[in-house]
């Protein structure tokens, strides 16, 4: 069994090594991989958890995502109470336990067969990827029918942005939420502008299309069932620092090539 820790401890960070040393003491023989997200970022993870859920991989595959910024309720928390825990059935039969924060369903929902709420406890420790949710994920894995909760109605999932960062992958591209069938003028530059900043882009179909230096709004390399998501490519460089390290969920302006400045 192939089991993705998908949070934003940090890279490397002892957190990840915590949480895995649990969840194998609880599901011998599994293979865990652990991915990082920057801080809070629920828009990210949820991007990444369908990226790895919806494409090819072992049937088996599960996907535990925990960001949970605990924005839900602005005043003082009990006992560090956040976010409930949920379990994502998809219709290709892959199951996805995530706390539902921001936008971390945002992507799976429209796949999902069903969303439950988790009987678990929410509360009780700040590091609730280690103790407490790993039994959770556990007595999922084991079908264990009274860890299942009540149904999450789909239409309280928000949708994702149209047009923000999703994620930056290790060489900077800036993965938009951007589907590839939004009309845009293909072979032409078009401004792009995230927070201050606003730079000529290329629209192409792939990112080396555009000659070494030049920055390309591409048909990237993520998505599944069919579509794919346009990213920022920034050919021999970073297009994350071309745009001043933008942060997660800003939201991506493209305008007409008649707009260039």
């Amino acid at each position: 069994m192939l089991i993705h820790v998908i949070a934003d401890f940090g890279a490397m960070d002892l957190a990840f090594s915590e949480v895995s040393q649990r969840i194998l003491s609880l599901v011998p023989g599994a293979a865990v991989q652990c991915l990082t997200v920057p801080p809070f970022a629920t828009l990210a993870a949820g991007f990444c958890g369908a990226q790895l859920a919806l494409n090819d991989g072992p049937e088996d595959t599960v996907v535990f995502i925990n960001v949970a910024p605990r924005r839900d309720d602005p005043k003082a928390r009990r006992d560090n109470a956040g976010e409930q825990l949920t379990l994502v059935t998809l219709r290709n039969g892959r199951r996805i336990v995530a706390v539902n924060s921001g936008y971390t369903l945002s992507f799976l929902a429209p796949a999902a067969t069903a969303i439950n709420r988790l009987a678990v406890s929410n509360e009780g420790s700040q590091f609730r990827s280690r103790d407490i949710y790993p039994q959770a994920l556990a007595r999922v894995i084991a079908a264990d029918p009274q860890v299942i909760g009540a149904n999450v109605a789909p239409e309280t999932v928000p949708a994702p942005p149209p047009c923000s960062v999703a994620y930056v992958d290790g060489f900077g591209n800036i993965k938009l939420t951007l589907p590839h069938d939004e009309p845009l003028p293909a072979g032409e530059q078009v401004p792009v502008t995230i927070g201050d900043v606003q730079r000529p882009a290329w629209v192409s179909e792939a990112g080396f299309a555009v000659p070494q230096g030049e920055l390309a709004l591409s048909v990237g390399s993520s998505g599944w069932a069919g579509l794919r998501y346009r990213e920022l490519f920034l050919r021999g460089g970073s297009a994350f620092e071309l745009f001043g390290r933008p942060a997660p969920e800003t939201e991506v302006h493209i305008g007409s090539s008649a707009g260039l400045t």
